[in-house]
């Protein structure tokens, strides 16, 4: 295990619970590699190394396992019970997982030793962002694949949020600059392997006036957006 040498937000014990539940596998983390994976340049592709960032108890094991066929997972996370949480899902998993506790913005693995990188929902969480996404450059191979998924400042900020979760808020961003530290460490990303999903739990109301047929979602350039989704290839 890895020391922890950065500041650590913990969690609530509602976001927790919420972090365990099928709702996150099914609506949160599925959702989001159904809205990546047809952005890659070959959404087949076979991964052998995958670097999981913020994984949590562990539900994107699975997922990426049966999706991208890798050799090895390295599960990073920044909490302390790391183990605890996260080591019935590594077990189960049909590929080898590494639980790795480390500050994200202070990875302590090779140069050029993962062939994609996953930071799904967890760099809201990181307090040094740009050094964070400087560090999965620096471990992904020439040709290898970031895929991002994030909440935005709107959503982190609104009320049901900042009620229920806890996070380092003067560090949250709007997609656009999220975007724009991506590409600022060297990744290639253009439009066309960027979207801005609007899903129901990331609205204030959690879709609920437009589930009862009140109100429209705005389109894409009339709204701020609460989430992005990005395939950031590390040029070859």
């Amino acid at each position: 295990m890895n020391k922890l040498i950065s500041p650590f937000v913990e969690e609530t014990r509602f976001g927790n619970w919420f972090l365990r539940s099928g709702i996150w596998k099914e609506h949160v983390i599925t959702r989001a590699l159904d809205l990546l994976q047809p952005m890659l340049p070959q959404p087949e592709r076979r991964f052998a190394r995958i670097l999981d960032i913020g994984c949590g108890f562990g539900h994107s094991f699975a997922l990426l396992a049966e999706r991208f066929r890798p050799d090895e997972i390295v599960a990073l996370d920044a909490d302390p019970e790391l183990e605890q949480r996260a080591s019935a899902a590594a077990a189960r998993c049909a590929c080898k997982v590494r639980l790795y506790a480390a500050n994200a913005a202070r990875i302590d693995l090779p140069d050029q030793s993962f062939d994609m990188v996953f930071c799904h929902q967890s760099f809201h969480h990181i307090i040094e962002q740009e050094a964070a996404m400087a560090e999965f450059f620096r471990v992904l191979k020439p040709g290898g694949v970031l895929l991002f998924a994030e909440s935005t400042r709107r959503y982190i900020h609104s009320l049901i949020i900042r009620t229920l979760f806890r996070h380092p808020m003067d560090v949250q961003k709007s997609a656009e600059e999220y975007i724009a530290i991506i590409r600022q460490a060297g990744f290639e990303l253009p439009a066309s392997r960027i979207n801005f999903p609007y899903l129901w739990w990331s609205r204030e109301d959690l879709g609920f006036f437009e589930t009862i047929g009140l109100l429209k979602p705005p389109p894409i350039g009339q709204r701020e957006e609460t989430l992005v989704n990005a395939v950031c290839i590390k040029p070859a």
